[in-house]
């Protein structure tokens, strides 16, 4: 009985939970095709017309490109340097190992606010101005920190042997990586990139504060919900919602897989 009874509670408790979580953000959908009357929706009106205005923004679409690119290039940088660093650790015997980890881990720990502040004052210290350069260093950055952990976590269920035949053939340290370590690393290192470009697209703290006049769509949305919400607003929050949980999806299924193939091995 006492059985039952906890467990329905807590379900109960995870029922509400979600409500609360997703309520809103099911309220911002049925807002992006039927618009709203004071706090009632007119069911009448429903149509797709935010929708179909979108691409015909010229900001929006600006912004969104921006989004796109600062995205690519911080997750092109993110494999690189997690990768490098990576394989550094798992070599490496120094000392400074840890040290290391702990800089690149420590501006994915930092609250963001923290971390966007860190970058402004450097770009008054430094030739780098405020804008796109600066916010895509910032969320290199931010995001080199997935890309090392996913990298190093597989190189440690990689079975040793590897290794160790590909050097007694002949290969050296480089073509090991290339051609043994890279590609049974491939999985780890996609689901790397869906995780960072999520959360590098998404990005909204860090980019606030070195932006400048070129502002990403996360940014441009910000600054159009302060006037107020609207049906291309909830379009727009919509189609970001859907495109981040369909990227967060395939990178969670990814890793699961990548975590299945590593206890297999």
């Amino acid at each position: 009985m006492t059985r039952t009874l906890g467990i329905a509670a807590l379900g109960a408790i995870t029922t509400f939970v979600i409500l609360v979580l997703y309520a809103p953000l099911a309220v911002v959908m049925i807002g992006s095709v039927v618009p709203a009357k004071g706090a009632v929706f007119d069911w009448g009106a429903a149509s797709l017309d935010a929708y179909v205005a979108l691409p015909q923004s010229r900001p929006i679409i600006e912004a969104l490109l921006r989004s796109l690119f600062v995205s690519a290039v911080a997750v092109a940088a993110s494999l690189l340097f997690g990768t490098v660093l990576a394989l550094y650790y798992h070599w490496s015997r120094s000392g400074l190992r840890q040290a290391l980890q702990l800089t690149i881990f420590l501006p994915f720990i930092l609250p963001q606010v923290i971390t966007g502040l860190a970058l402004l004052i450097a770009t008054t210290v430094s030739p780098v101005p405020t804008g796109l350069i600066a916010v895509t260093i910032g969320h290199i950055i931010f995001v080199t920190a997935i890309a090392y952990r996913l990298a190093l976590m597989q190189l440690q269920a990689l079975s040793n042997s590897l290794l160790e035949a590909s050097l007694d053939l002949g290969a050296s340290r480089w073509q090991t990586v290339r051609l043994v370590l890279l590609p049974n690393m491939k999985g780890a290192l996609t689901t790397a990139a869906l995780l960072a470009f999520v959360l590098s697209f998404d990005e909204t703290l860090i980019t606030l504060f070195v932006v400048g006049d070129t502002p990403t769509l996360p940014i441009r949305l910000w600054a159009m919900i302060r006037v107020g919400f609207s049906p291309s607003i909830n379009a727009l929050v919509t189609l970001i919602l859907m495109a981040s949980f369909a990227l967060a999806l395939v990178a969670m299924r990814r890793l699961g897989l990548a975590g299945l193939g590593g206890a297999r091995s």
